[in-house]
């Protein structure tokens, strides 16, 4: 470990690539890195388009955003199995978890799990319940974010009697009353309903658990978008690059994205390198920085 970076052992990792993988299977080094690559895309491709269709939703008109230290490696391999048309890398995708932990509002969230059938609603066990919930979160919050106004947001895990899986419901933060049975009936009733198309009249409905979540006012603002001016930059190096739809090696440009201003447009294949990430642009990608300093993918009208 050196200068706050892990060196990576090419020809170790290559080697092991092909003693483990390639050779029982007998493949070269390259197709076996191929084969694992792939492996892992189609994995990542498979659960979106099934999520996709439980959900009725058309992911070709969507874009696909890619955070995480990995994900910009692979996020236009995924777009071109989806058959996705523009990907978005954020600023920071890296190591985007660790930014936004930062830059969140302090905030705490208690749970507690109480069988209650709606047709046996307590309201004042409800409200004891949740009372004390909500001084265990505060006094947490509050040691972190010092005193101010605080946002509350109450929810019952909630499913008809029988069934396997509950949903989150979100609940009013007042005090409830009996005449709330009916309340919690109809919120369940609506999310049950935007989540399978239908309710199941007649059945019995019961809370698993409840949840009230507590957080300080979040600070700083949304940024403005610098002004873009279109460019053609310079790359850094070039290196060879294997495009899995080709099945052939190209010969890449490599740039820096901390050298990449606002409106620069680079095609590609390319590469667009960072310190805890990087971007691989495939050839039937085109990339251009917006006035974020997000990556911009769009998939060119006619691959190449």
């Amino acid at each position: 470990f050196s200068g706050g970076r892990i060196p990576l052992d090419a020809p170790a990792a290559e080697g092991a690539v092909a003693e483990r993988i390639g050779g029982p299977l007998g493949l070269v080094k390259e197709h076996a890195a191929l084969g694992i690559s792939e492996m892992v895309d189609e994995n990542m491709a498979n659960a979106a388009l099934v999520h996709a269709i439980e959900s009725g939703k058309d992911l070709q008109a969507r874009t696909l955003i890619a955070f995480g230290g990995a994900a910009p490696l692979h996020a236009a391999r995924v777009a071109e199995k989806l058959g996705i048309q523009r990907v978005l890398i954020p600023a920071n995708a890296g190591v985007g978890s660790a930014v936004g932990l930062l830059r969140a509002p302090v905030a705490y969230e208690v749970v507690r799990s109480r069988l209650m059938r709606l047709s046996d609603f307590d309201a004042a066990a409800v409200n004891r319940l949740i009372a004390e919930m909500r001084a265990e979160a505060e006094a947490i919050v509050k040691s972190g974010a010092g005193e101010g106004a605080l946002a509350e947001l109450r929810s019952a895990f909630m499913r008809y009697r029988g069934q396997g899986h509950e949903i989150a419901v979100e609940l009013p933060v007042r005090e409830f009353n009996a005449a709330d049975s009916a309340t919690f009936t109809g919120l369940f009733e609506a999310a049950y309903r935007k989540l399978y198309s239908r309710s199941i009249p007649g059945a019995e409905i019961e809370v698993l658990s409840w949840a009230v979540a507590l957080s300080a006012p979040a600070e700083g603002r949304l940024a403005a978008p610098a002004p873009e001016q279109p460019s053609e930059p310079e790359p850094r190096l070039r290196r060879r690059l294997f495009d899995p739809g080709s099945g052939k090696f190209l010969d890449a440009p490599v740039y820096r994205r901390s050298e990449l201003a606002p409106g620069a447009c680079v095609s590609g294949p390319a590469v667009i390198a960072e310190d805890d990430t990087s971007t691989v642009i495939s050839p039937r990608f085109d990339a251009r920085i917006d006035g974020f300093g997000y990556i911009e993918l769009n998939r060119r009208r006619v691959d190449p």
